[in-house]
């Protein structure tokens, strides 16, 4: 088994790198999913979160309000180290069950956005970067997501900056282009980790 840490700043096309890895053959363990899964209703994740910040950041019909808990944990460092440490245990935790049901042979990659801010990378046999500028990224959230400029600059300044994920980097993939240069260098990226789990397995 090759194990893959997987990860990019906000905006860097991720996801989009995730569905093409998995339509190769990876496993993805996509820690974004996984989080939501934990604070699910009725979930200890999610009776966890209240009791820290209150219910207001539930919804009328008792889910997660996503919107209320970022604007109260993207504004203040400490609470939203207060948020992680509620659920990066539960994360990690599901993100080993559902590696450890990936066969020998696999290439498992775990798709986590915050490997660089958390020092996760000597957890990956190695790490793949998908790097794009930051005005790259901006232009996407504010276009893609519907974030207002002043919004995706605060999810951006709360994350590990560029330099940074770059220095814990064994491959890179550059996603400041559009979407059809992409995809010939995930394959690329693909056979290499094949070619790796290959020889870790023989």
């Amino acid at each position: 088994m090759l194990k893959v840490g997987l990860t990019g700043g906000i905006g860097a096309g991720k996801s989009e790198v995730s569905r093409l890895l998995a339509s190769y053959g990876a496993v993805v363990v996509d820690s974004d999913r996984i989080a939501r899964e934990v604070v699910e209703p009725g979930t200890p994740g999610l009776a966890a979160v209240v009791a820290e910040f209150g219910p207001g950041v539930l919804t009328g019909e008792g889910t997660l309000d996503r919107p209320a808990l970022g604007a109260v944990v993207f504004a203040d460092k400490d609470r939203l180290a207060a948020l992680n440490a509620i659920v990066h245990p539960l994360v990690r935790a599901r993100s080993a069950e559902l590696e450890a049901a990936a066969g020998p042979d696999a290439v498992v990659v775990h798709d986590v956005p915050l490997l660089a801010e958390n020092g996760l990378a000597p957890l990956y046999d190695l790490v793949v970067v998908i790097d794009a500028g930051t005005g790259t990224r901006l232009e996407r959230l504010v276009r893609l997501r519907g974030m207002t400029t002043d919004e995706a600059r605060a999810r951006m300044a709360a994350q590990a900056t560029r330099e940074q994920r770059l220095a814990v980097a064994d491959l890179v993939i550059d996603n400041d282009g559009p979407l059809e240069a992409l995809e010939p260098q995930v394959r690329a990226v693909w056979e290499q980790l094949r070619e790796r789990a290959a020889k870790r397995s023989g």
